[in-house]
């Protein structure tokens, strides 16, 4: 969807803007569920990346400590206790700057993804940069979606990241797509950006070949040490807008409330989800950040009448669109909004 169309919506009021995003929700998520996803960093610290806003960089102190990929039965003991409290999704990061095949640690992850696979999860990794054969690979072993989030618009990229590029990231997803691996992509906000810059990341996102399957939409938990860790909290209502209009952007994605729900109340969240919201990270853990409790969350999803979305292990990634291209930073200008956006860039 074009970032022109993306605005006028974002403008809307907030009723209005509500209404549509709801009306797009119910025509494509008809049941009451929602997707409840755990994620567990199986690789944390040590990372040679410079994200402004990850404390598991190693150029930042930031008191986390660096640890060495689990072991296969540790990361099972955490799946296994997932399962049981409900979690369909098992999501495992880890502090890499990317994979090689190959290599000791990502056979060891690929036997990782196999066992976790055995239990009927979905499993989802995110692992850095991925190349065709890696891609490939984690496909063949059971993973089901590959998360690579672009964090930002294209634009404000490199005030946040200087050690890969946008384009890094688009070609990433680009080598899981092809593989057929379902793509797990969002952002997060509070980076410093602008609302344009939020409605370029999901510009940039909804006009992907297939559409991702799942949109994580984070709010920045500022961390001690990193250069965003005085970073002020972002406007509820700011979060429901870009929710609703990222629903009505790719009505077929689930879209995630992912980070920073501990400084959400209830009726935040309520809004969030009634805007289209229908995934969330569930469990007190998120890699290296706290997150609400098991037992609240389940008081909440019980209020508003919500269950969890059942498990779709072997799901297929969603069906390229007839005439749209692979994912890309930037279009010649085609329409006299697109025009009269770069027009306004330039000055």
């Amino acid at each position: 969807m074009l970032f022109c169309d993306l605005k006028l919506l974002y403008q809307l009021p907030f009723f209005a803007l509500l209404r549509q995003a709801r009306a797009v929700h119910e025509a494509h998520w008809p049941a009451a569920e929602v997707q409840l996803c755990t994620l567990l960093s199986i690789k944390t610290g040590g990372c040679s990346e410079d994200c402004s806003y990850c404390a598991q960089s190693a150029r930042y102190d930031t008191g986390v400590e660096r640890e060495a990929l689990m072991d296969r039965d540790t990361v099972m003991q955490f799946a296994r206790a997932a399962k049981s409290n409900g979690s369909t999704r098992f999501c495992m990061g880890a502090a890499w700057k990317g994979v090689q095949a190959g290599t000791a640690r990502f056979a060891q992850v690929l036997g990782i993804v196999r066992e976790v696979a055995a239990l009927d999860l979905e499993v989802c990794v995110t692992l850095g940069e991925l190349g065709p054969e890696e891609a490939r690979q984690l496909k063949g072993a059971g993973v089901t979606a590959y998360n690579h989030n672009i964090d930002t618009s294209p634009e404000h990229y490199p005030n946040i990241v200087t050690t890969h590029t946008f384009e890094d990231r688009l070609r990433t997803i680009r080598h899981a797509q092809d593989a057929g691996l379902s793509v797990c992509c969002g952002g997060i906000l509070g980076l410093g950006e602008t609302i344009d810059d939020r409605l370029r990341m999901l510009e940039v996102i909804s006009e992907f070949n297939p559409q991702p399957e799942s949109v994580p939409i984070n709010s920045l938990m500022p961390m001690p040490g990193t250069p965003l860790g005085d970073a002020p909290a972002v406007d509820p209502f700011d979060l429901v807008r870009t929710i609703a209009v990222a629903r009505i952007a790719m009505p077929a994605t689930k879209v995630r409330l992912s980070a920073g729900r501990t400084r959400l109340a209830d009726e935040t969240q309520a809004l969030c989800f009634l805007a289209g919201a229908n995934s969330i990270f569930y469990g007190e853990k998120l890699l290296t950040t706290n997150n609400p409790s098991v037992a609240k969350d389940r008081a909440l999803l019980a209020k508003l009448g919500l269950t969890a979305l059942v498990p779709a292990p072997l799901l297929a990634p969603p069906p390229p669109a007839e005439a749209a291209d692979p994912p890309r930073t930037a279009r010649a200008a085609s329409t006299p909004c697109q025009k009269n956006r770069l027009k306004n860039a330039d000055e």
